[in-house]
């Protein structure tokens, strides 16, 4: 599988291209500006981009959505709690205040559990509440795209319209480190010593893992 991490955005926000090397199918998480710059990239890699997911609806990582839709005609997944929280007329109004082109409406809803195929892989959708209601981990082999609920080190600010600590910290304990300890986490922001890291790694160093006593 094809993974290519790439900071983007005024944000600094992590965009990662995804691809099946058996088809060039490709999958777009978090396409959070620079868009220009992700679209040839994912040409360089051989890859057709057909879909994209956010893992949440702020718009620091939505704020690509449309360009890319309208030059690719890849499809928009997102949880329908984020969807409805952000992709609204109000929601609209605040990303463009913050100086980000407003997102598209989903074309495909999903849930927990729910599968993101592009070629013969496929994503898993966690659903993991906290920094947003509708956020969501991405999980496909030995990977897991965290988006904003779990950096290196860190997790996301809960102090947003619909953020939670507490829903944060339940969806780490149960949705996140219950994963194998060599899954690779691939995180939203570089805010961390490094730009991945994995479940062991997170459960010895993320002091809110081990203050909050989640194992």
């Amino acid at each position: 599988m094809i993974i290519k991490q790439v900071k983007v955005g005024v944000m600094e926000v992590f965009c990662y291209i995804l691809g099946c090397e058996d088809t060039h199918q490709g999958v777009l998480i978090d396409p959070a500006g620079d868009e220009d710059h992700i679209l040839e990239t994912a040409r360089a890699l051989d890859l057709s981009i057909g879909v994209i997911v956010n893992t949440h609806g702020h718009p620091d990582h939505t704020c690509g959505n449309r360009k890319i839709m309208d030059q690719t005609g890849a499809k928009l997944y997102m949880h329908p709690l984020d969807d409805q929280l952000f992709n609204t007329p109000e929601g609209g109004s605040m990303a463009m205040q913050m100086g980000f082109t407003p997102s598209p409406r989903a074309d495909v809803l999903v849930n927990d559990g729910d599968s993101i195929p592009f070629g013969h892989k496929a994503l898993t959708v966690i659903h993991t509440p906290g920094h947003t209601p509708g956020g969501i981990c991405l999980h496909v082999e030995n990977n897991l795209f965290t988006g904003d609920t779990l950096f290196v080190g860190a997790v996301g600010r809960t102090d947003l319209p619909g953020g939670s600590l507490s829903t944060m910290l339940t969806s780490i304990k149960e949705r996140i480190l219950s994963l194998p300890d060599d899954t690779i986490v691939w995180p939203g922001h570089h805010y961390g010593e490094s730009p991945t890291s994995t479940i062991a790694f997170e459960k010895k160093h993320n002091i809110y893992v081990t203050d909050f006593d989640l194992i």
